[in-house]
């Protein structure tokens, strides 16, 4: 049986107030997995309610709920997390290019700021959708989390140059044919970047790194070049419950995963921009101001 941590001793790097959780997903009983999808997590339904308690542990204050791919299009669970969280949260929904405005608005009125695009096994909408999503997304002011293998970037740049909303490059790009800072995958990232639309997300080392925790050399090289980089396109996730963990032994330790990864951003300020202005530019989230929480 998988039982997920949910408090503990704090990180040793202390977030700032104001921190936003940019990549996780949460459920509530009520809703199935769908064909096409992997499947719910194993253990426990990860809820809103183990959610908070998660938040508290690592000092987190805000977030944003993507649509899991167990559920594909149907953002029912979605919306009710959104509902159950909140004016702390906001969402990402899953839906395909024939998305009538109807939905569109009903989904803005539950709080989501963006559309997904995961062209990934189990991925309910793939790149085929990119420039429909993206125009939709404009015309709200929405984002759009984008989710591919990154080994394959230069086959996308172009598109993905030409992108009108914001964006963000998903989970350290999950370039699974193993990059360094000098790849030119990294020079397509880089440029994407400087383009003005393209954030990085932190999230999901695990996912794509080749040499393995607890450190993620590899994955770490990359991210600490586009850290230094453009510190102002960095945002960050905890990628809660880890879905593809199905076992005990494969579940990490947040902690120490929270201090690994944002010890790769090399100091307070940056952090502070990846964890709470970064996000707020690129979900459109009301400032943080003191006292909030």
């Amino acid at each position: 049986m998988l039982v997920r941590t949910l408090s503990g001793e704090k990180p040793l790097i202390t977030l700032p107030e104001g921190s936003v959780d940019t990549q996780m997903h949460m459920y509530l009983p009520g809703f199935p997995s769908l064909p096409g999808g992997p499947g719910l997590p194993a253990g426990d339904l990860p809820t809103p309610q183990q959610y908070r308690q998660f938040m508290q542990w690592l000092g987190i204050d805000r977030v944003i709920i993507t649509q899991g791919n167990a559920q594909q299009r149907d953002n029912g669970n979605l919306v009710a997390c959104l509902n159950e969280m909140g004016d702390v949260a906001r969402g990402v929904a899953a839906v395909g290019a024939d998305v009538s405005d109807a939905e569109l608005d009903a989904l803005g009125e539950a709080g989501v700021v963006g559309l997904r695009i995961m062209d990934l096994p189990g991925g309910a909408t793939d790149l085929s959708a990119l420039e429909t999503l993206d125009a939709k997304a404009a015309a709200r002011g929405w984002m759009l989390a984008v989710q591919f293998d990154g080994s394959k970037i230069l086959d996308h740049e172009a598109r993905l140059a030409a992108l009108k909303s914001r964006w963000v490059f998903d989970h350290h790009g999950k370039f699974f044919s193993g990059v360094t800072p000098d790849s030119p995958q990294i020079a397509a990232t880089r440029r994407l970047i400087d383009g003005g639309r393209c954030w990085f997300k932190f999230a999901g080392v695990y996912e794509s790194s080749k040499s393995g925790g607890p450190g993620y050399e590899d994955v770490a090289a990359v991210a600490r070049m586009l850290a230094a980089h453009a510190p102002e396109r960095i945002v960050w996730g905890t990628n809660w419950p880890h879905n593809l963990a199905r076992e005990q032994n494969d579940y990490p330790d947040d902690r120490a995963l929270t201090d690994t990864v944002l010890g790769w951003i090399a100091d307070d300020d940056g952090r502070r921009k990846a964890l709470v202005d970064n996000p707020e530019t690129l979900f459109g989230l009301p400032k943080w101001r003191a006292g909030d929480a």
